[in-house]
């Protein structure tokens, strides 16, 4: 078993002293696909949509809305011929702003949950890990 599968196959948990090359290295051995984005620069639900959109790359058609948002995820693909399938998620720096608080940040999470859910439906592990904006945390 590698340290991967050791962790629930769909779950939205707290980065916590994960490191995310950590995770990057994880993903990649077990044939996993891995998905970052960095939300530091950004202060409100606009910002943080367009931080999700560059850093997982998600089509230009992208609606920038919690709907869109779990349109796109669902439509991610693991990576081809995996013998595990998966996709993990590292969101980090989610903003502590009036613009993004904590009822944004809910029903963000709650989008990755419902995600994680129809991906494990369809037998595709699906982890997301995230980070508040200056959170502690284990460097890189």
């Amino acid at each position: 078993m590698t340290p991967l599968e050791s962790l629930p196959p769909n779950a939205v948990e707290p980065l916590a002293d994960r490191k995310v090359a950590a995770l990057r290295r994880l993903a990649r051995a077990s044939g996993q696909r891995f998905l970052h984005a960095d939300c530091a620069d950004a202060r409100d639900k606009a910002g943080v949509m367009s931080a999700l959109a560059r850093g997982f790359g998600l089509p230009a058609h992208f609606g920038a809305n919690l709907d869109a948002l779990y349109d796109c995820l669902t439509d991610l693909e693991p990576e081809p011929g995996a013998s595990a399938p998966g996709l993990v998620l590292v969101v980090e720096h989610l903003p502590r702003a009036p613009g993004f608080g904590d009822e944004a940040r809910d029903a963000l999470l709650e989008v990755f949950r419902d995600a994680a859910d129809g991906f494990a439906e369809r037998g595709v592990a699906f982890r997301a890990f995230w980070s508040l904006s200056g959170a502690r945390r284990a460097p890189p």
